[in-house]
C-alpha cells in the first residue's frame, strides 16, 4: 500500500469519472465546437456569477493568461511573497508579461487591504505603474491558509478605488469555500478573474478554468492560443471537470478532517519541532534541529509513505480523495512509532 501525500495532484480518475470522460461528446475547441468544453466553461462561469470562462491545460497557464490580459509592460504586480504566481510558475510574470513584482510579507500568504494600498506606486517615472493585485486562496506555501470574506472585500474596495484589476489564484478555492461561510458567487463578485484548478483536490487528471467577463475571456482565448494552450477534441478532459464540480466539492471536508488528524499525530512526534496551523488539506511541519527533512522522508518512504521537503527543515503532506481512513491509520501509527 503506497500512501502518496506529496500533493493533491497525484489523484487518479475514479471509474465514474473515467466513464464520464469516455462517453463525452467532443468537437474542435479552437473552433469553439467542443460541446463538453462549452458546457464546463458555462458551468464554471455560472458558479462564480461570471459571464464566461476558458478551459486550459493547467493552473499555471490560467494564472499567466490572467496576468497578461490585465497588464501591459512596463508595470508591476502586487502579490504576497509566498504566491504561487511568483514562486512556482517559472518566472512567467517576467517572461510572459514583462512585469516586475512587488512582493509583500503577509500572514501565511494572506495580505491586508492596508498593506496593498501602501504599496501601490504613485505616478512617478522612476517607478513601474502598479497594474494588478493578485491573491491566492487557499495559499499553498501558507499551509492551505484561507482568507476571510471581509478581508477580501476590503481588498476589492482598494482595487476599485485605484482602478486596478484584482485576480485570484483560486487553485484550491473550493477548499476555502467548504471551510468558510462564503460561496463561489461571493468570491466571483470581488475578483475580475479567478483561476480554478480541477486537477488538485477535485481529482481531475488535467485542467483549470479561468472565469471572468466576456471581454477578458475573449482576450484570454488569444493568449491561450499564443501560449500553445489551444486544444482540439479536449472534451474528454472537460468531462472530468464537469464530473468533479458536480460530485467532488463537498467531500473536500473529508480531506480537511484527515489533515487535522495527521496534525494531531504529529503533535506528539519526537522529530517534530513545530506545525503550521492546519485549515484545509495541507499539513506543513518543521523537523527538529538534530535531524533533516531528507532523513524523515527516507524513514517515511521505508513505510511506503511519500511526502515532500517544503523548505529548510520543513515537510509538506497533502490529503486528497485517494487518501482514505485506512491509509490515515497506517500513517498515524507510523508517525507514533518513529
Amino acid at each position: 500500500m503506497l500512501i502518496d501525500l506529496r500533493s493533491d495532484t497525484v489523484t487518479k480518475p475514479t471509474p465514474e469519472m473515467k466513464e464520464a470522460m469516455f462517453s463525452a461528446p467532443v468537437g474542435d475547441d479552437v473552433f469553439g465546437e467542443d460541446p463538453t468544453i462549452n458546457q464546463l466553461e458555462k458551468m464554471a462561469a455560472e458558479m462564480f456569477g461570471k459571464e464566461a470562462a476558458i478551459f486550459a491545460p493547467s493552473g499555471t497557464m490560467t494564472n499567466q493568461i490572467a496576468i497578461k490580459i490585465h497588464t501591459s509592460a512596463p508595470g508591476e504586480v502586487i502579490c504576497d511573497e509566498l504566491s504561487h504566481i511568483y514562486k512556482y510558475e517559472g518566472g512567467g510574470i517576467g517572461f510572459n508579461s514583462g512585469l516586475s513584482v512587488r512582493l509583500l510579507k503577509g500572514d501565511r500568504g494572506r495580505l491586508t487591504a492596508n498593506q496593498i494600498e501602501e504599496n501601490i506606486n504613485p505616478d512617478d517615472v522612476h517607478l513601474p505603474p502598479t497594474q494588478l493585485i493578485s491573491l491566492e486562496n487557499t495559499c499553498n506555501k501558507g499551509a492551505g491558509s484561507i482568507y476571510e470574506l471581509n478581508d477580501m472585500q476590503a481588498i476589492a474596495q482598494v482595487a476599485k478605488k485605484h482602478n486596478l484589476p484584482l485576480h485570484l489564484d483560486g487553485a484550491r478555492i473550493f477548499n476555502a469555500i467548504i471551510e468558510k461561510d462564503y460561496s463561489a458567487n461571493d468570491i466571483g463578485q470581488l475578483f475580475d478573474t479567478i483561476s480554478v484548478c480541477l486537477s488538485k483536490g477535485l481529482g481531475c487528471p488535467v485542467g483549470s478554468v479561468l472565469v471572468g467577463d466576456e471581454k477578458n475571456i475573449k482576450k484570454a482565448r488569444r493568449i491561450r492560443k499564443i501560449l500553445g494552450g489551444g486544444m482540439r477534441q479536449a472534451g474528454i478532459l472537460a468531462a472530468a471537470g464537469i464530473y468533479a464540480l458536480e460530485n467532488n466539492i463537498s467531500r473536500l471536508k473529508d480531506d480537511h478532517n484527515r489533515a487535522k488528524a495527521i496534525g494531531e499525530a504529529l503533535k506528539n512526534a519526537s522529530f517534530v519541532k513545530d506545525i503550521m496551523p492546519i485549515e484545509t488539506n495541507i499539513v506543513v511541519f518543521y523537523v527538529q534541529d538534530n535531524t533533516t527533512p531528507e532523513a524523515i522522508l527516507e524513514k517515511l518512504k521505508e513505510k511506503n509513505i511519500l511526502a515532500v521537503k517544503f523548505g529548510p527543515q520543513m515537510i509538506r503532506m497533502v490529503t486528497h480523495l485517494d487518501f482514505d481512513d485506512k491509509q490515515l491509520d497506517h500513517l498515524c501509527k507510523t508517525i507514533k512509532n518513529m
